[in-house]
């Protein structure tokens, strides 16, 4: 594949744009190791900072992944995904998104009810210092989602079950994975702060049921992204 002149004016995205096309047309194979940065720089007759922000780019899409001390390789994706450039990648399969739902809707559920009747105020306030830390890191998916899964955690430490707290905080990467590539797909919007926001207002007011629906509406909400995103890449 020759290498296109690189434009001035959008450096980065034609570093990119090169680059998952050589993926995308299998020259770079799923599992093989990508040129390292001054052979990127020397095939594209760019800075090794563009490079390393087209990396960066490519890397938050699930397209490449960095091994320390090994380099950059082309991401074993899911068989049911597809490269495309409409936006990120879900490295989440459909089946572990509903697992984690179905989780989601009987012991968190429990959890929310429990934590609305028996929340402590050092519980309230643990919780609204999270809260702080989402909206500090609204800008950083992976920051917020780290402040994400604390706050899921601490309902059900607010809950005082020491199994639905020790059951939370023993999938902690299974959960983490699943906030993190919603997160990171479909964008820390102001919508999801406020949900959170919302629950945690609800559970100050012991208002179990308004909590859970506000939750359950949120679930929803992902569902209907993850059919329409499960769409887009069948389209691809």
């Amino acid at each position: 594949m020759s290498i296109k002149s690189i434009q001035k004016n959008n450096i980065v995205q034609s570093v990119f744009e090169q680059m998952n096309e050589h993926i995308r047309s299998g020259q770079w194979k799923v599992g093989s190791k990508i040129p390292s940065e001054a052979q990127l720089c020397e095939m594209f007759k760019v800075s090794r900072v563009s490079v390393r922000s087209a990396i960066q780019k490519l890397r938050d899409m699930g397209i490449v992944v960095t091994h320390q001390g090994r380099g950059t390789f082309v991401a074993e994706m899911p068989h049911e995904f597809t490269l495309i450039d409409s936006g990120p990648i879900m490295r989440l399969s459909e089946k572990a998104f509903l697992d984690m739902m179905e989780f989601r809707l009987t012991t968190e559920f429990k959890s929310v009810e429990l934590a609305a009747q028996h929340a402590t105020e050092d519980d309230f306030r643990e919780l609204e210092r999270i809260l702080n830390d989402m909206i500090s890191n609204k800008n950083n998916y992976k920051k917020y989602t780290e402040a994400d899964f604390e706050f899921h955690l601490a309902i059900a430490k607010a809950s005082h079950n020491e199994v639905f707290y020790k059951v939370t905080k023993g999938i902690k990467e299974l959960y983490y994975f699943y906030l993190e590539e919603l997160n990171r797909v479909f964008g820390v919007t102001l919508e999801s702060i406020e949900v959170h926001i919302n629950i945690f207002r609800a559970l100050q007011r012991r208002d179990a049921a308004t909590a859970q629906q506000i939750l359950k509406s949120a679930m929803e909400a992902n569902v209907l992204k993850m059919k329409e995103h499960l769409r887009a890449t069948n389209k691809a």
